[in-house]
């Protein structure tokens, strides 16, 4: 198969990232995708993220700056869609269980009770699949990456990167902290991703998380007294360049903080909003494009190893006619393959 494709020629969209017509088999690395949107408490898409940045992936030129023949490792696991059906079921049940707390109403009534029950259920179930697809293609000595969804989705990962690899630290780009502990009474909120990967992952050593913006008092508890919490606010990060540091000075400085092997989690809003303004909590500030390619490919030049990531919280841009979000998460997702594969 790889002897007879051409990059060079127009794509032909076949239902895999990249329009890459390359097997599980006889790739490196390989992307799931979960499309999975439950317990998303203000802005709704992004189960549909998977969807648009293949379509959007589609457009992309294989030749990277940093790895030009990387695409030749690039692989999709056949996408779930039992999963979206099963998201957007629930998603029903969470928005009423949020309308009723913020309306005052307790998470002990008895039908908020029942959907919580439901809901978290349902999310083990999801972490269990994400888990034991991951543990099979590790197994296949793989590199795993996983496209959300919701930023819920990779804990499944997260696990099996645990125990197939050792000791590891995660670096984490987001806008938020995610150290919620059952946010809204959702056990596995995509505001406790972290939280539960402290909790759960117990060769999980080190979080760097870079760019946060928006979080709570408890959260910031948890940064200041968690030895495993190295948390480099937006504002920090901007203070430091407007007092003259360099962007190359401060992506050492936080991947100082990085164990020898490292899995990236990427939620988009990370990134300036004007890139991402559909995904579900935009927030002012953070990284521009490519300060965060610049800081994954930091990680690579330090002498580190990535050994797997996610890309979660990309939604579809809602003027179907210019699917900006897709474009910009699926360049995203380019570069974090290529340079993961380096």
């Amino acid at each position: 198969m790889k002897q007879n494709f051409d990059p060079n020629l127009v794509s032909q969209p076949n239902g895999n990232y990249f329009a890459l017509p390359f097997s599980v088999e006889e790739s490196k690395l390989v992307i799931i995708s979960v499309p999975w949107d439950v317990t998303t408490s203000y802005g709704k898409g992004c189960a549909q993220g998977p969807d648009a940045m293949v379509e959007a992936s589609a457009q992309i030129d294989l030749h990277d700056y940093h790895n030009p023949e990387g695409y030749k490792e690039i692989s999709t696991y056949p996408i779930a869609d039992s999963i979206l059906v099963e998201s957007t079921l629930l998603a029903r049940d969470a928005e009423k269980v949020i309308a009723h707390l913020e309306e005052g109403g307790s998470e002990q009534d008895d039908i908020i009770k029942r959907r919580l029950q439901r809901i978290n259920t349902a999310s083990e179930k999801l972490n269990e699949y994400v888990y034991k697809t991951a543990c099979e293609l590790l197994s296949q000595n793989k590199l795993v990456a996983l496209v959300g969804g919701d930023h819920s989705t990779p804990l499944g990962l997260m696990k099996a990167v645990g125990e197939k690899h050792g000791d590891f630290g995660i670096l984490h780009i987001d806008a938020h902290a995610d150290l919620r502990q059952a946010y809204e009474g959702f056990t596995y909120s995509h505001a406790s991703i972290m939280f539960n990967a402290l909790q759960e992952v117990p060769s999980l050593k080190k979080l760097v998380q870079i760019g946060i913006r928006d979080y709570c008092a408890k959260e910031a508890e948890i940064m200041e007294n968690d030895s495993r919490v190295n948390t480099f606010t937006d504002y920090q990060i901007q203070e430091d360049k407007m007092c003259g540091k360099t962007w190359n000075t401060i992506c050492n400085e936080m991947v100082a903080q990085l164990p020898q092997q490292v899995y990236i989690s990427f939620d988009i809003d990370g990134l300036s909003p004007e890139l991402c303004p559909s995904t579900g909590t935009p927030f002012p500030g953070g990284l521009t494009f490519h300060e965060a390619v610049y800081l994954v490919h930091s990680v690579v030049q330090s002498g580190r190893k990535i050994i797997g990531f996610d890309l979660t919280e990309v939604a579809p841009s809602r003027d179907e006619e210019n699917q900006w979000d897709a474009n910009v998460g699926a360049r995203i997702l380019f570069k974090l393959c290529n340079i993961a594969l380096l």
